[in-house]
């Protein structure tokens, strides 16, 4: 028998697709909501029924928890999938689908409120033994303090919104002269973000690699870790490239992590799939936030360890045990993941329209996770990422090397993408070496993508 009879995915794009397709594989139904802008998109197509639950703009429809809830009533769905982003990480929600009857395929209310508010996150980890950045204990009271904690961790530092995320509310202050500017465009911009103007401090490092590490808890206090991915390449903190390994962490790094990690979790209580961010510098790492949904990235781990993570997800929801230890994950070669966009691949503006033609990948290894068919139309209304190419090689020059043979056959006319960047990236030495850092793609766009 399935999970679930029945599933609401409240989502859209690829990854609404996504998680259709695991519950097809399972045997489970699926519902369909969509704005009047999706009408016609792939997962709506797909889906055994579908539910319009508001015009275009997000508020009125993937945000609006009422109309969501409702097209679950009236079609007698179990469970509610949320995907990632629009209301995966809102607290509020998941206690409303649970209020009303329903399971929420993701963390309980509990942990998606303290992870949701940074400082408590922190807080959290510091409690349970996870390594963290020197910084605040708490949201800063003044500007004062801000300056007394600044020249006890010395500059620079790093001011961030506790509730933010996508590198809004984020600002460097690399002397005193800077500091009081820093703070005060936080603010602003986790006011304006975020409704909330509380802002935190951190020891800016200067080349530290995103690590994440991705973790499974079910109900019956089993977790476990499926590895870790490197999300080092990000313009303006949002992410384009992921790996699965990173080139630079060791198996005997990897478990050191993953057992502080899965130890930490179990005495949380934690349920569900969720990922720890951390910076990684001078063989340390730094814990900044954890994720308590499926990433967009997730397709390197299912590559590399042969795990449905949808699947995994939907099982510990329906109150499963995982059947399976730490010791029983295995990890297989490498992926990468490239992420393209509806945007110019220079300028970053977005790129709506009509796809007037479209051509995926194919062979061994590759994997493409989309939504788009030709004589679809990009609506200008979300967010821009249209595909996901996931490679998978032996070795990590393989998986290279198979990332740019897919990349030139992989066809998406009639918008502009980022694909060409993609191709520049994969044939750079210094990527191939693996020598990159948060800061290397910035510096690499200024000067292979200039403007014009």
């Amino acid at each position: 028998m399935p999970a679930f009879n029945k599933i609401l995915i409240a989502n859209r794009g690829e990854i609404a697709l996504r998680i259709h397709r695991a519950c097809q594989e399972m045997g489970i139904r699926t519902v369909a909501v969509h704005s009047t802008a999706d009408a016609t998109a792939m997962h709506v197509r797909l889906a055994d029924e579908s539910v319009c639950i508001g015009p275009p703009s997000a508020r009125e429809s993937y945000l609006n928890a009422a109309a969501i809830l409702s097209a679950a009533a009236i079609t007698g769905a179990e469970a509610i999938h949320p995907g990632y982003g629009f209301l995966s990480e809102n607290a509020r929600f998941a206690e409303m689908v649970e209020a009303h009857g329903l399971a929420f395929i993701g963390p309980t209310a509990e942990h998606i409120r303290i992870m949701g508010d940074k400082i408590a996150a922190k807080d959290a980890m510091r409690r349970l033994g996870v390594p963290l950045v020197p910084g605040s204990p708490g949201a800063l009271a003044s500007i004062e303090e801000a300056r007394e904690i600044a020249d006890q961790i010395k500059y620079p530092v790093l001011i961030k919104a506790a509730a933010g995320g996508g590198g809004r509310g984020m600002k460097v202050a690399h002397t005193a002269d800077e500091l009081e500017d820093a703070w005060r465009i936080a603010r602003t911009e986790a006011k304006a973000a975020f409704g909330d103007d509380a802002v935190y401090m951190e020891k800016y490092l200067d080349r530290p690699r995103h690590i994440e590490l991705q973790v499974l808890a079910d109900t019956h206090g089993n977790v476990v870790h499926f590895g870790e991915r490197d999300c080092s390449l990000q313009r303006r903190h949002q992410k384009l490239v992921e790996e699965a390994g990173s080139p630079v962490i060791t198996a005997a790094v990897r478990d050191a992590l993953g057992k502080t990690v899965t130890d930490a979790l179990k005495q949380l209580g934690y349920r569900g799939a969720g990922t720890l961010e951390f910076l990684y510098q001078d063989e340390q790492f730094a814990f900044i936030e954890m994720n308590t949904r499926l990433q967009v990235e997730h397709p390197v781990t299912e590559m590399v360890c042969g795990v449905d993570l949808v699947r995994e997800q939907i099982r510990v929801a329906a109150g499963e045990p995982l059947g399976y230890g730490q010791e029983d994950v295995r990890f297989n070669g490498h992926a990468i993941e490239c992420r393209i966009t509806a945007e110019d691949p220079a300028t970053f503006a977005p790129s709506p329209g009509r796809v007037t033609a479209y051509h995926a990948p194919g062979g061994l290894g590759v994997r493409m996770d989309s939504a788009l068919y030709a004589g679809y139309s990009v609506p200008p209304h979300y967010d821009s990422l249209v595909a996901k190419l996931i490679v998978h090689g032996a070795t990590r020059a393989e998986a290279i090397a198979r990332c740019r043979r897919a990349l030139t056959e992989l066809v998406v006319d009639g918008i502009r993408t980022t694909i060409p960047l993609h191709q520049i990236i994969m044939d750079d030495p210094e990527f191939q070496e693996g020598e990159y850092t948060i800061h290397w793609l910035e510096r690499f766009v200024s000067r292979h993508m200039p403007e014009g």
